[in-house]
This record gives C-alpha cells, structure tokens and sequence, in this order.
C-alpha cells in the first residue's frame, strides 16, 4: 500500500496549523502590516521605523496568549486606514477581552488605543502594549526621553546588550531612524519601561507596559476596566539618495578565507540517552565532533544515563561534554562528589565539564537577590576535583540573558557557555527567522564580557530547552506555534534546516569557538522516534529523520576547516568553507519566497544538492542523502531556491 505523501505545510512547517492572514495597509508615506491583531513593520516612506505595536497578554510562567479575535473591521481609505476588533485572551483558569482600535492618517500620526475588561481575577506578568524598536537606525544612538513626571533626558540605545533595562518611568520615547526624520512614541494608560530584547535573540528594544521592579505576577480585579494608548508621530523626510533594496540584494559573494568552522557538536539530554544509544547509526554517521550530555542531580539514573553516554561516545568517536547541574542543597563539593561517584561507576570519562547548579536554571532581574547557591568558584573548584584531566566550562545551561545577568567571574574556567532560543517571546514565522538578526550583537557582547577564553554554545534549536522564566515549558498537544514550548513541529521541517544553517553562519562569522545543536532524539532532535506527542506525517512514515540531520551532518564533518568569508542579503543565509576538493557554499533561503540568487566568486563545476519540498521524502528517509546524487554544472550562476529551501554547492 502507497504511503501517503506529505503536504506541503508538513514539509515546510511540521504541522497543518496555519498562521493568521497578514494586511498592508497606507496612511500617506506611513505603511504597517496588519497580523493578528498587532501591527507589524511600521515604515515611512518604504523605511522601517517600528518593528511593531502589540496589545499582549501574558500568564504568570511569561506564555504569551493567542487573541481570538472577534468583529474585526479593517477601513483603508486615500486618506489613511482604521481597523476596529474585540478579542479574548484565555485559558482553562481565566480570561480577559479587550477592545482595540487604531487610526492612522496621511499626516504622519498612527494610534492604537485599547481597553480592557477581566472576565474573571487575571493573574498575569504582563497585560497591555508593547512597542518595538528595530536594530536598524537605533543601535548605539541617541534617544529623547519623557519620563512619567514630565522631566526630560536624552539617552541612547545601548550598543552592547544590557543586561537589565536600560531606561524607566517612559511616557514617550523620539528618536532619528534616518537623517532628517524625527519618530516620536507616546505611551498613556501606565507607566512604561525599556528592555534590550537582543538579551532574548529578539531583533528589537523591547518598550513595555508597567515594571518588572514592582511584584509580579499580579492580578487584574474582575470587571475592572483599564485602558491604555500609543500614539506614533513622525516628521520630515528620508534623504533621497539613501540606498534601496535591489535585485542585487539576492548575490552571494565569496571572498577570501576568514577563520574557521566551528566544532559543531551534538546534545543527548538525560531524558534521551536510552533513546540516542538506539539511534547510534545515526548519530555516527552524522560525525558530530562532540556530544554534551546531561546529568541532572535532581534526578535518578545517573549511572544508567552514564553509561548510556559511555557507549555513544565509544560507537561515534565523539568526546562526552558532561553537563552537571547541582541540586544547590549542600556543599559544591560534596554533590559534585556524588555526581562523580556515578559517572565513573559507569566507566565514562568525560572530555570537558560543565559544572551550574539548579538556581541559575532561573532568570532574576540584574541586582536581586537570588536564593542560596554554590558560587561559579565553588562549583569550580570542586569540579577540578573530581574531574581533574577534564576541561572545564562555567556560565550558563540556560540563554545569554542570564550569562548577562551573572557574568563569569575571569580566570576560573577553561571556557565559558550559554545556549539559545529563539521563541521566547514571539513563535511566528517571521520572527523566529528574524532572531537570527540578533546574534552578531550577542556574540559581541558576551566576547566583550568574558575576554579571550574559548566561547561555546550549549545545545540549541527552535524549541525551548527549558523555562528559565516560568515553572515548566509552555505545552503544545495541537502541534502549534507556542511560545517557550520544548516541542516545535517547525523543528521537523524544512524550516529548521533554513534556520539552523543561519544560525551557524553567524556563529561561524563570529569565530565562536563550538557550537552545540539540538539534540540527537526527542522534541529538539535530529533523528526521528515515536514521541508521546503526535508528529502529523511523520508517524506512520518510514520517515528516519527530520531534514536538518543533512544540515548537521554535513557541516560538522567540516569542523575545523578554513572558513570563506561570504557577502549576502539578510533572508540568505550563507557559510562557506575549503576542502580537500575546493569549495563548498551553504545556502539557506530564510524566507517563505522563492529567491533568486546568483552566486560570485565560486570557481570552476560543481556539484548542487538541494534540500526543498521536492526531496524531501528522500532526505527524511536516507542518511546518505546528501551523497547520493546531485546535479553538476560547469559554472556556478543563478538559480532559484524555494522557500525554507538549503543548497550546498560543492567543487566538483
């Protein structure tokens, strides 16, 4: 019997959930994109000046609610546009609606006004308007501040991330995107303040309803309307001779070499050690340079999980990184002891520690306290202890922003590490992708913070590793687009090879030491199993593997080699290297658009293995893939590459 074939949402996505409808609307030189509610992309005269105004609502975990929307009314006219809507915000404990309106005329002025009535006592971190600022035309640069008592000041945006928030008590906020332009953002209904989201991997500042100074989460009463406003005014004229984007924005340059890739290692978490071992075949074939593995002292089966490690590390030739998290209930020394004790009880030894402890799993704001802990020099020094031929890492098993938040003090590790997630605070399409943006200015900022020492990154993918923001992972049953969910269908598809591909390229252009990946099995894997949670085509497919296993596997075999330095558009992803045969170009179309790209610099035939909606079936169900056919060309020219679609072109 034909096995049935996968849509096209599955083969891009993961999951049939459909995104809403996104509208483009005009007020005069001002346009803004119109999604769900919030409105995206604010330009003036074609350049962007917001990245967005949101009226969210948030759980007392930080999970953000999706707004049924209801009687929405969207008016464009000559003159501007009007949208009116009424949405509910709930969940099986509680619920709020809200009414929002938003006006925008030619003359330069958008409103976006809201009011909002619990349905029943709201607990919650946050209910209200969020205003984004995007990178571009802010970084570094000056901005005018009204502070809630009137008085004035002028700031500026911070260049590296700021670990806490970098301006408070905001009632409106001016700055000059372009020369000549003046924005201004007045915010009424409640005090605001200003996060650096580059902390989060999210492309923008972050402007805020109420404080995270006072407590939280608090409750909004039953029945008690409140209402809130922002009003955007922008004056003046871009200059015209600022550059435009073109059909040349799609041209990859390569140029001289520039450094090296990094070494691109695996995760195994605790909970997927039995799991991985049975999957060995897999993994050795993906030739993962190293794989960092789990043991959480909070839990049972250390010793099996060690011995789980031992074998995948002899049956894959890939050194253990042990991850160590301490229960923080006694002395660092005498639970890393006891750690120990279980690990060589198994016959493993470990190529490099990682030593945290169970409180630094959680985000704390800058300059709080925090409960009692070992500090990074006892979990040092009891780590050399009883690991004393094993390199030694210290900083976070957790994001940049609590590495941010608790620098590693100098001299006491032999590397410092964080890991990334890019849906903490938006799980769309579009800003998933956009995170990306962000990495340059994290990896800046945490070299900045920790010097020279070796800089590594912890395991890695789209859906979350843990909450350090709430009690648990946000759950995702309906294979949906969740905030701060450990299970992302996205992860399954086409979509997180485009991703993971540029999220190399920037931590290979930063000259980051290591990079660590996903996990081999489970939610976050590479490698196909049977999960609790239904995995629409995959289950019963003969499906082995998702497509960034060919990603993964065919760049961590180029660990180490000479980097091409390359020159492309932002919704391209690129990463070049050297082998004994020449060239070879990885390309990522980070958008859902067919590209056109031409290729400049790349010398002589080759070979070209596409990874799109076309070979989709083949790669999910063959390791070998990536060498088992391929098109040849004499010379590297233009060509087209589908949405989410990955291309490796190889010296042939």
């Amino acid at each position: 019997m034909a096995q049935r074939k996968p849509s096209r949402a599955i083969k891009l996505f993961g999951t049939e959930a459909p995104e809403g409808k996104r509208r483009e609307l005009t007020a005069g030189p001002i346009s803004a994109v119109f999604d769900s509610g919030a409105l995206r992309y604010i330009r003036y005269y074609g350049e962007e000046i917001l990245r967005g105004i949101s009226y969210i609502a948030r759980d007392k975990d930080w999970g953000t609610y999706a707004p049924a929307i209801e009687d929405l009314k969207v008016r464009q006219n000559k003159n501007g546009f009007a949208i009116t809507y009424q949405a509910i915000c709930k969940d099986q404990d509680q619920s709020i609606r809200y009414t929002a309106k938003i006006d925008a005329s030619s003359n330069g002025t958008l409103k976006f006004s809201a009011e909002g009535t619990p349905l029943s006592d709201f607990l919650t971190n946050r209910t209200g308007f969020v205003v984004l600022h995007p990178l571009a035309g802010t970084v570094g640069r000056p901005v005018e501040v009204v502070h809630t008592d009137g008085k004035r000041a002028k700031r500026k945006f911070p260049k590296l991330i700021s670990p806490g928030q970098p301006i408070f008590e905001i009632r409106s906020l001016k700055h000059e995107p372009l020369s000549g332009v003046a924005v201004t953002v007045l915010m009424e209904g409640n005090k605001f303040e200003m996060e650096d989201h580059r902390n989060w991997m999210d492309a923008s500042y972050k402007t805020y309803v109420c404080s995270l100074l006072d407590p939280w989460p608090y409750t909004l009463e039953r029945g008690k309307t409140f209402s809130q406003s922002i009003t955007l005014t922008v004056s003046g004229k871009p200059p015209k001779s600022r550059p435009r984007a073109s059909v040349a924005d799609t041209t990859v340059t390569l140029a001289g070499t520039k450094g090296r890739v990094p070494q691109i290692g695996l995760g195994v978490p605790m909970g997927e050690a039995a799991a991985a071992l049975e999957a060995v075949d897999l993994i050795a074939a993906a030739k993962p340079q190293s794989l960092v593995c789990q043991i959480d002292g909070r839990e049972r089966g250390q010793e099996e999980a060690a011995a789980c490690y031992r074998d995948l590390s002899r049956q894959t030739g890939a050194p253990v990184t042990l991850e160590i998290i301490l229960p923080a209930r006694e002395p660092a020394d005498k639970e890393v002891a006891e750690i120990a004790s279980a690990v060589n009880a198994a016959g493993l030894t470990p190529a490099s520690v990682v030593v945290t402890q169970m409180h630094d799993l959680k985000s704390f704001q800058p300059n709080t306290p925090r409960p009692w802990g070992p500090t990074y020099e006892d979990m040092a020094t009891a780590a050399r202890a009883s690991f004393p031929d094993a390199m030694l890492g210290g900083g976070m098993l957790s994001y940049f922003t609590e590495l941010n938040r608790k620098p590693v003090p100098h001299g006491v590790f032999d590397f410092i590490t964080h890991t990334s997630c890019p849906i903490v605070h938006a799980p769309d399409d579009i800003s998933v992708m956009e995170t990306l943006e962000t990495l340059p200015w994290i990896f800046t900022s945490a070299r900045a913070m920790i010097g020279k020492v070796p800089y590594h990154l912890g395991p890695t993918s789209i859906p979350c590793r843990d909450n350090p923001y709430g009690a648990a992972v946000a759950p995702n049953s309906d294979n949906r687009r969740v905030c701060l969910s450990d299970m992302d269908p996205r992860q399954r598809a086409l979509f997180a090879a485009a991703w993971n591909l540029g999220y190399l390229a920037a931590v290979a252009r930063a000259g980051v030491d290591a990079i660590t990946l996903g996990s081999v099995t489970g939610s976050q894997g590479m490698i196909y199993r049977k999960m609790a949670h239904t995995q629409p085509w995959f289950d019963g497919s003969d499906a082995r593997l998702f497509p960034v296993y060919h990603v993964i596997a065919g760049l961590a075999a180029a660990s180490g080699a000479r980097r091409i330095g390359t020159d492309s558009s932002a919704k391209l992803a690129a990463l070049a290297h050297r082998n004994k045969a020449g060239e070879v170009l990885w390309l990522a179309n980070l958008s859902s658009e067919t590209q056109r790209v031409k290729v400049k610099g790349f010398d002589g035939p080759a070979r070209l293995d596409v990874l799109d909606e076309r070979s989709f079936e083949a790669a999910v169900r063959d390791p070998a893939w990536l060498d088992s056919g391929g098109t040849f060309v004499r010379k590297v020219g233009s060509f087209e590459l589908p949405s989410y679609g990955v291309i490796r072109i190889s010296s042939s």
